[in-house]
């Protein structure tokens, strides 16, 4: 069985239903899915907020699911582009997810960045909707990231602020310390694979406190590899991801270039085996 069919959402009948009728995520590639395709999943990723949306679709009547975040955006281009028509749609669930982005690129400033979050939150919450924002994930486990750990830090404070100024529900990927393993991301070191985002639908509906049946996933062991092997794969690694990405940012170019919100608008879940 693979990854994407062993960690399907269940059909499980619940009896004790969320209040939510109208789930609205924003964000970047996190929120938008990248690193778990799904040929059957809109835009061809699955992601955490879909199997989120699929637990409590099951759950309630007339429920309704829009997804406008798109890959590579940093905060002000979510703010800008996603805010204001997410309000539009009306939701009572809204998450937001934004600022990885930019807490990455050298020279930026995290409380800055945390300003900005501060005015979609606030925009976001004055709605009335139940808000969820994310911390970011701890980055000392992986080389690569591991130099911008004490910004993410300083991130996630403000993340927790903002959240208790605003009563927001807080995701925290920084205390999610079963994906601090490389076997939980995809190749390109950077996005979550399928049992990443697994993990992540079921720390958020926890957040949510929505009881759900949606089993931990153990990964495969990682193979055995020579200190050579290795390396020629940290260099397999660089040559198709890093610099590509280093690239981008040289040109002002992003991988969300030209690419459009994969749920635009608020439609019924399909369940998996349920089609």
């Amino acid at each position: 069985m693979s990854d994407q069919e062993s960690t399907r959402t269940p059909y499980v009948a619940n009896e004790t239903p969320h209040p939510w009728r109208r789930f609205v995520a924003i964000g970047d590639s996190f929120t938008e899915g990248i690193g778990d395709p799904d040929p059957a999943a809109p835009g061809g990723h699955r992601g955490w907020a879909d199997r989120v949306a699929e637990v409590l679709a099951q759950q309630v009547d007339d429920f309704a699911y829009a997804n406008l975040a798109v890959r590579g955006k940093l905060i002000a281009q979510i703010v800008a582009d996603q805010v204001e028509p997410a309000v539009a749609l009306r939701p009572d669930l809204i998450s937001i997810c934004a600022g990885g982005n930019d807490v990455i690129r050298p020279g930026t400033d995290p409380d800055a960045i945390a300003a900005q979050l501060e005015d979609a939150v606030a925009r976001l919450s004055s709605t009335g909707a139940a808000v969820v924002v994310f911390t970011g994930i701890d980055t000392g486990f992986t080389p690569v990231f591991r130099p911008f750990r004490g910004k993410v830090a300083i991130y996630n404070e403000n993340v927790r602020a903002i959240a208790e100024r605003h009563d927001c529900i807080v995701a925290d990927q920084w205390a999610l310390k079963v994906v601090q393993d490389a076997r939980f991301f995809d190749d390109d070191r950077l996005h979550y694979n399928a049992l990443g985002h697994h993990e992540v639908a079921r720390m958020v509906l926890r957040a949510l406190n929505v009881p759900n049946d949606l089993e931990a996933m153990q990964p495969e062991p990682l193979p055995l590899r020579t200190w050579r092997a290795a390396r020629s794969e940290d260099l397999g690694w660089a040559r198709e991801h890093l610099v590509p990405w280093v690239l981008r940012r040289l040109r002002h170019q992003s991988s969300g270039d030209h690419i459009a919100a994969k749920r635009p608008e608020p439609s019924p879940v399909i369940l998996p085996g349920k089609e």
